[in-house]
C-alpha cells in the first residue's frame, strides 16, 4: 500500500537539513535554517498540487486536500513539527538504514565506539526483522517530527493518487519552533478551519495521547551580600548556600529520575551563580490541576519561610505558565480519540492510550479551540544520539492517517 523506498527516501531529505530551534532568539522562526526545510514543503505541497498551499512570514504551512466524499464531511487536520531540538546538535546528521534488524548491537560509529544496544533500550527488540533508520552516534536524528512529517506527506500523496477513497476536506499544516514550546504560537486556528485536528509526533507505534502536564517555568533569584572573606563575619550573605538550603529543602523524590506516569515533579534544570545572586530555573509538571497548583504554593512558601528566617527579602520568584492539559478540551470530544483508535485497529497497530509525560503543540491548540489528540509517528529516544525510527512505523503511521480519513467520511 504505502511504497517503503518512498517512506525511506522523503524522510532522509528531511532529516539530513539542519533544524534546530534556539530558545534564546525571538524571531519566528527562532532559527533561519529552519526556513530551508520550510520552504521544501511548501514547494511540495504545490507540487502535490495544492493550489492553496501557503507559508506566512512566520514559517507556518498550510494547505487543503479537497474532499472526494459527495457528502458533507467534517475537515480533519493533521499536524507536524520541522524544527529539531536545541537540546543535541542536528547539523550533519548522516543517516543510517540497518536493513533486517537482527536484535543485536547496533555500531552507530565505530570510530568513537558509540553503540545502540538492546541492553540499554530494550525498546529495540520489539522490532527485529525491521528497517531501522539510526544516526552516526553524533548528531540526533530528527524523528521528532520529521517522521510525523514524511508520514502526513506520504499519506497526501497517497490519497492523490487514490482518489476512489471517499473522505472530507484534509487540512495539513507545519510548524516552527514546537521544541521549544511556541509552535502554537503564531498558528492561525481560523484560518486552518479544521473543526478537530491530530498531530502526528507521538513515539512508539500505537501511541495516541489526550491528555499531557500542566506545565510551568520558574525561576528562583536568590539575593546575597559580597564582603571581603577575612572580614565577612556577620556580614556576608551567600546566595549559594541559600540557594542550596532551597534546593535541598524540595522533595528530592518528586524529581523526573524518581516519577513516572501521571506523577509530577519539580525538575532543576539549570543553576548559575556568585556570592552576590544565584539563579536556580525550574520546570513544573504535573498531569493534576490542583497538584500543579500546590507545586507553585511549595515553592513561594519555601520561598517566604527563608526570607522570614533572614528578615529580608532574599527569594524571589518569576512562575510561568507554559501550557496546561489538554484532557478537560478533549473528553467533550471523545469522538475524535475513538475515531483515530478504530483507525488504528482497522490496519493492525494496537492502540496505547497513555498520558504524555510532556507538552504537545496539540495542548496548546486544544486551548486554542482546536481540539488535537496526538498520535504516534514512530521514533524512539529522542533528542540524542541514540534516536531511532523503524520505518514499519512509518509506514502504520501513514496508513493510520488515511483510514482516519476515510472512517471520518462514514459517519
Amino acid at each position: 500500500m504505502i511504497e517503503k523506498d518512498s517512506i525511506i527516501s522523503r524522510f532522509v531529505s528531511y532529516v539530513t537539513i539542519d533544524t534546530q530551534s534556539d530558545e534564546n532568539s525571538s524571531s519566528t522562526p527562532s532559527t533561519q535554517k529552519q526556513w530551508n526545510l520550510a520552504r521544501k514543503l511548501h514547494q511540495e505541497l504545490i507540487e502535490f498540487g495544492l493550489k492553496d498551499a501557503t507559508m506566512d512570514d512566520n514559517g507556518y504551512i498550510m494547505a487543503t486536500l479537497p474532499a472526494t466524499a459527495n457528502t458533507v464531511v467534517p475537515t480533519i487536520g493533521f499536524i507536524a513539527h520541522y524544527d529539531t531540538t536545541p537540546d543535541f546538535t542536528g547539523t550533519d546528521v548522516k543517516p543510517q538504514i540497518i536493513e533486517k534488524y537482527e536484535g543485536g548491537d547496533i555500531v552507530l560509529n565505530e570510530d568513537l565506539d558509540i553503540i545502540l544496544s538492546p541492553d540499554d533500550f530494550e525498546d529495540l527488540l520489539a522490532y527485529k526483522s525491521q528497517t531501522l533508520i539510526t544516526t552516526d552516534g553524533t548528531t540526533l536524528l530528527g524523528a521528532d517530527d520529521k517522521a510525523g512529517i514524511t508520514e502526513i506527506m506520504e499519506a497526501a500523496k497517497y490519497l492523490i493518487n487514490h482518489p476512489e477513497i471517499k473522505h472530507g476536506p484534509i487540512r495539513i499544516g507545519f510548524t516552527p519552533d514546537e521544541e521549544i514550546g511556541r509552535g502554537a504560537h503564531k498558528f492561525d486556528v481560523e484560518k486552518f478551519g479544521a473543526e478537530w485536528a491530530y498531530t502526528m509526533d507521538g513515539s512508539q507505534i500505537g501511541e495516541l495521547e489526550f491528555e499531557n502536564f500542566n506545565a510551568a517555568s520558574v525561576k528562583v533569584f536568590v539575593k546575597g551580600k559580597s564582603v571581603h572573606p577575612g572580614y565577612a563575619k556577620g556580614k556576608m550573605i551567600n546566595s549559594i548556600h541559600i540557594a542550596q538550603d532551597f534546593i535541598s529543602s524540595l522533595p528530592r523524590l518528586e524529581t523526573p529520575e524518581h516519577t513516572s506516569g501521571r506523577e509530577g515533579f519539580f525538575h532543576l534544570n539549570g543553576i548559575h551563580g556568585d556570592v552576590e545572586e544565584t539563579v536556580l530555573e525550574y520546570i513544573l509538571r504535573d498531569h493534576n490541576k490542583e497538584h500543579f497548583e500546590a507545586r507553585k504554593e511549595v515553592l513561594n512558601n519555601l520561598a517566604l519561610e527563608i526570607n522570614s528566617q533572614y528578615g529580608l527579602e532574599l527569594v524571589t520568584l518569576e512562575i510561568k505558565d507554559q501550557y496546561f492539559n489538554m484532557r478537560e478540551k478533549i473528553e467533550p470530544v471523545m469522538h475524535i480519540v475513538e475515531l483515530a483508535e478504530k483507525a488504528m485497529r482497522a490496519v493492525y497497530v494496537k492502540p496505547i492510550i497513555k498520558p504524555i509525560r510532556g507538552g504537545t503543540d496539540g495542548s496548546q491548540l486544544s486551548f486554542m479551540g482546536l481540539p488535537c489528540p496526538n498520535i504516534f509517528a514512530g521514533g524512539h529516544n529522542f533528542h540524542g544520539r541514540f534516536e531511532y525510527v523503524p520505518v514499519e512505523s512509518m509506514i502504520k503511521a501513514t496508513e493510520v492517517i488515511i483510514k482516519i480519513t476515510e472512517l471520518a467520511a462514514k459517519k
